[in-house]
């Protein structure tokens, strides 16, 4: 009896399954069906096919956005008979708006215009949204602004500049589109894996987590379970491009996709820093530690104060070599805020210079212009970096081509591919910690002039890897194939 109430409760169950699968795959195919019409009805209209760009935060000031429009005016100069999109959440601006943003912080001029579709619910990847289960949140919130961009506009090739891989099936499977993606950084990592499982507590894995074997270990599962969506995920892509042999290691354990994927590092506006001149520094009253990036909490701000702080006291002291006390040494801050969270943490970040006594010497520079941004660099002596496991560091490259002498964290991009030896001389100093960093400036103000110029000569030849032309050249390279789908 019991076998025969079994059979009767699992052939209904069986079949409502089979028939709610049906029911999908016909949804997902007329949702397919009808997207791919309005594409076809659009390229007849238009006469020409249209490549996009899912970058969310189109104007915001940092390095992804560089990436962005370097590879817009790449394709631009080569494929004339193409239109090009980018789809934004920003609101509250024009797309000229947009292109003046873009040549005024990054000195780029696109050959033509390009379209804008400036999406409505940019919130839904806002990591604000989402103050427990961050990633997968976003995630999920990048599949649905995905479908709002689809809906809005199909395009012939779509390209996600901005790291929102679960939006790469989304335009591939519905939209019918060829996908490629360049990734500044993955979204989850083995090197995350490995905090979590070693229970040490970083700005994204909590004091109560890192505290508590059994939080730990859920969020292992929980790491180990979104590992498994994005690789399946990011496998979708044609065409993948990584910026850093930190990255690549990482793209390649995710997405195994290893005959599609290529290094493409990130163009640096290596060009107008190497106009800066290169002398010694030893008339130099003021030495200026120069740090640049957007105001993110991977980006470290507080151990840059805290560790300027240590310097500050030792100078005090007069432990640190060069004339003058505190006056002698300012740390400025630049970098970009990309919306209220940001902000706010540049309140937060003047509030721990105030409590650490630092602020007289401490300078908050927001969203400055191209020009100030080398005039600072140009008079800087130290460029400061402090991200742990930075997937690159365009904001090091600059401040290398700038004459800087540059301290960056030993982990990442930095230590793998920026700050290594040039012909077998030195290029610049890494460390890890408060104290390291603290350390490592004393060291640095500590050389001879003559000394720090030796420096910094080696670092401004190790750059030309990193220029605008050597990317465009390999951007292209990696796009090739899709962009030759276009002309059949």
């Amino acid at each position: 009896t019991f076998y025969k109430l079994l059979w009767t409760l699992l052939l209904p169950c069986v079949f409502l399954c089979m028939l709610l699968t049906a029911t999908l795959v016909v949804l997902v195919m007329g949702v397919r069906v009808w997207l791919q019409a309005n594409r076809n009805a659009r390229r007849a209209r238009d006469g020409r096919p249209t490549v996009a760009f899912f970058h969310p935060y189109c104007n915001a000031g940092g390095g992804g956005e560089r990436v962005l429009w370097c590879a817009l005016r790449a394709l631009q100069n080569r494929y004339q008979d193409v239109n090009f999109m980018v789809y934004t959440g920003d609101q509250g601006v024009t797309n000229q708006q947009i292109l003046d943003g873009a040549r005024r912080r990054f000195n780029i001029l696109l050959p033509r215009p390009v379209q804008f579709v400036f999406l409505k619910h940019r919130l839904l990847v806002e990591a604000s949204l989402f103050p427990h289960f961050t990633l997968i949140g976003q995630s999920v919130g990048s599949i649905f602004l995905g479908w709002e961009a689809l809906t809005e506009f199909v395009p012939d090739v779509y390209i996600d500049s901005m790291g929102y891989a679960f939006t790469l099936p989304v335009f591939k499977y519905l939209g019918g589109c060829h996908v490629a993606s360049y990734v500044h950084y993955p979204t989850i990592s083995t090197d995350m894996l490995s905090v979590v499982r070693e229970r040490n507590p970083r700005f994204n894995n909590a004091d109560y987590i890192s505290n508590n074997l059994f939080l730990s270990a859920v969020k292992v599962v929980y790491y180990c379970l979104l590992a498994l969506l994005y690789g399946l995920a990011g496998s979708c892509s044609d065409v993948v491009m990584v910026n850093s042999s930190w990255t690549l290691n990482h793209i390649l354990t995710l997405w195994r996709a290893t005959n599609r994927t290529c290094l493409v590092f990130p163009p640096c506006d290596t060009r107008a820093f190497l106009q800066l001149p290169l002398d010694e520094d030893s008339d130099r009253k003021c030495h200026s530690i120069v740090s640049i990036g957007q105001f993110r909490p991977e980006k470290d701000h507080r151990l840059q104060i805290r560790a300027f702080r240590k310097v500050l006291q030792k100078k005090e002291a007069g432990l640190v070599a060069g004339p003058g006390g505190r006056e002698s040494l300012r740390l400025v801050l630049i970098g970009g805020c990309r919306n209220q969270e940001d902000e706010d943490r540049v309140l937060m970040l003047r509030g721990l210079c105030q409590e650490l006594g630092v602020a007289d010497r401490v300078e908050f520079k927001l969203n400055v212009p191209f020009e100030e941004l080398k005039r600072e660099l140009g008079e800087a002596t130290v460029g400061l970096h402090t991200m742990w496991n930075e997937h690159f560091g365009i904001g090091v490259v600059e401040c290398m081509a700038a004459g800087t002498v540059v301290l960056a964290h030993k982990s990442g991009g930095p230590r793998l591919d920026i700050v290594v030896p040039y012909e077998g001389r030195q290029t610049g100093f890494l460390a890890e910690d408060e104290d390291g960093y603290a350390d490592a400036i004393e060291r640095i103000l500590a050389l001879s002039p003559s000394a720090r110029l030796e420096i910094r000569r080696n670092a401004r030849l190790s750059v030309t890897r990193f220029s605008d032309q050597e990317f465009e050249a390999c951007f292209l390279a990696a796009m090739e194939p899709l962009m030759g789908t276009l002309e059949r």
